[in-house]
């Protein structure tokens, strides 16, 4: 089963960008279709992003259509979630996820098998 390592979160101001990515080890990685979530105290874990095997197929959750981007490098078994225009509801800790349904991208965090420990994003307003 793969493993998962997120990185690059922080602070940034509203309006700014971020850019979070995620290492994979110990599978196959275009063997899993990746997402990204993210979850606050007290909320269930958000879908935010999803991408097919080689990033040919891609959702986004509706808050965040336009501002993220999910895209994925197999030779470097990474998958990175570029964030603009960000806003103070951002805020959240971001979760890379693995996923082994290859019919389309999941959105529904069950269907996630491979979870990183996550990384704390916050924007301040």
């Amino acid at each position: 089963q793969v493993q998962l390592v997120e990185s690059g979160g922080g602070l940034v101001q509203a309006g700014g960008s971020l850019r979070l990515s995620c290492a994979a080890s110990g599978g196959i990685f275009s063997r899993y279709t990746m997402g990204w979530f993210r979850q606050t105290p007290g909320k269930e874990r958000e879908f935010v992003a999803g991408c097919d095997w080689n990033g040919g197929s891609t959702a986004y959750g509706d808050s965040v259509k336009g501002r993220f981007t999910i895209s994925r490098d197999n030779a470097k078994n990474t998958v990175t979630l570029q964030m603009i225009s960000m806003k103070p509801e951002d805020t959240a800790v971001y979760y890379c996820a693995a996923s082994n349904m290859w019919a389309s991208v999941p959105t529904y965090a069950p269907d996630f098998l491979s979870w990183g420990q996550g990384t704390q994003v916050t924007v301040s307003s």
